[in-house]
């Protein structure tokens, strides 16, 4: 086997591979020789089937296993005896195509741009700033009073229902006049404009009084889960017994307690500890910001053209999708990248692999049990279909790297913030947020 190099042209290489058909055939040979013990062939014995006739059985399919085992193999030598890593999966062809024959021996072309090489940094010159934002008594009644939207209670009320009061009602539903299984109830509690009856239910309870009767027309969605139902027009003869209006509850102790807290102060400190872990969260990002910006000025090294090209097309469809969020498709054809989109590339890729690499040489990784969260989080925006999404990403390598790199990414930034020179500054709630806001310029 003999590896020629034709291109070293900055990060660019490329290299001939050349079998001969001497090894491809000794190989094949080894192979068919290691089987022959156990292969059965009509009017032989078993391990007695001559080598020519399994050349003719077989040789075809293990020729091809030979060349690719060959080629595999060159390759890791390669990548061994050079170091280089490609920053994409090598293009890899058959110099000759479809004019080669068995007997000739094989040249495969191999074309990769390497991974630069990336220089140290020296992490103790970093220094970052971490802002620090303490919740405030104002902060934390408003969060309570959130809480007691949420826990309110229904008081009997005089007149007519109004969107966010409550109806007790019974009903029965009728589909071509007849009773359907399922669509009777009765004393049921239900808050209209709460979505949780058929579109276009609730709506027509507007205007009630208890002691009314109402009828109610409605059509079941054509993906209704009861499949005799869906896309059908239903009538539903309604007796309205009471109208109620949502009070908000009282922030007391009793409200604490349907919280799980002990006592009003011991919620006050959850609400606040909350807070502050949201101001955390948000903190953590601007500083984040600060880390990759120094890095960004201070290390300086060649980069992958096609890595460069790649995120510069995925930034450009990104953004085209946010300013036009109503073409939901990924027909609209080719998006031509900017300037823009290349230098926030440049920036992206230079970031990504100088991260890599630190990460790399500190044997940084993402724990099972840190995937298993991940995924877990991101199960919980299926309802009802976590089982689902979990098979689909144990099945997905590509969706696996996804959630993957951003915990990759975090730890990396977390073991740098270790390394480097942090100062504490508290700063207000308004202040904080101006430099959120910030981050979405670049």
């Amino acid at each position: 086997m003999q590896v020629t190099e034709t291109q070293n042209d900055g990060l660019k290489r490329g290299y001939e591979i050349t079998i001969t058909a001497k090894e491809l055939d000794e190989k094949v040979t080894a192979k068919l020789s290691e089987a022959q013990p156990e292969i059965e062939m009509k009017g032989f014995r078993k391990g007695k089937v001559p080598m020519a006739m399994l050349r003719k059985q077989f040789g075809p399919r293990i020729l091809g296993e030979a060349m690719q085992e060959s080629v595999d193999g060159a390759m890791s030598e390669h990548f061994e005896k050079t170091g280089d890593r490609p920053a994409m999966q090598p293009k890899i062809e058959m110099k000759d195509g479809e004019d080669w024959k068995e007997g000739d021996d094989v040249v495969v072309t191999v074309e990769y741009e390497a991974l630069p090489e990336i220089p140290d940094v020296d992490l103790s010159g970093v220094k970052l700033e971490r802002l620090v934002v303490k919740a405030n008594e104002g902060e934390v009644n408003e969060a309570l009073e959130s809480l007691a939207a949420t826990a309110k209670n229904f008081e009997t009320k005089e007149g007519k229902a109004e969107n966010g009061d409550q109806v007790v009602i019974d009903f029965e539903g009728f589909v071509d006049g007849e009773a359907f299984e399922g669509g009777k109830g009765e004393g049921y509690p239900l808050e209209v404009g709460s979505g949780s009856f058929i579109p276009g239910f609730e709506e027509q309870l507007v205007g009630a009084k208890a002691g009314d009767d109402v009828e109610v027309t409605v059509t079941f969605p054509t993906e209704y889960g009861a499949e005799h139902l869906a896309g059908k027009e239903a009538l539903f003869k309604c007796k309205v017994h009471e109208v109620k209006a949502p009070k908000a509850a009282e922030i007391d102790d009793e409200m604490a307690k349907q919280f799980g807290a002990e006592d009003l102060a011991a919620l006050k400190a959850q609400v606040a500890e909350r807070l502050e872990a949201e101001y955390q969260g948000a903190a953590r990002q601007v500083m984040k910001r600060g880390l990759l910006d120094q890095l960004d000025d201070q290390v300086k090294f060649d980069l992958p053209p096609s890595l460069v090209e790649a995120e510069a097309k995925q930034i450009a469809h990104q953004l085209y999708h946010e300013e036009n969020p109503d073409d939901h498709g990924h027909d609209h054809g080719e998006i031509e990248t900017t300037d823009e989109h290349n230098t926030l590339a440049e920036r992206r890729v230079r970031l990504g692999l100088l991260l890599a690499e630190i990460g790399r040489k500190q044997e940084i990784e993402v724990s099972d049990a840190e995937m298993t969260q991940a995924i877990m989080n991101q199960a919980r925006q299926y309802p009802g279909q976590e089982r689902a999404f979990f098979e689909f990403v144990q099945q997905n390598p590509q969706m696996q790297q996804q959630l993957r790199a951003p915990l990759f990414e975090d730890k990396v930034v977390d073991y740098i913030a270790g390394e480097a020179k942090v100062d504490d500054k508290e700063v207000t709630k308004e202040e904080l947020q101006k430099e959120i806001e910030k981050l979405d310029e670049l």
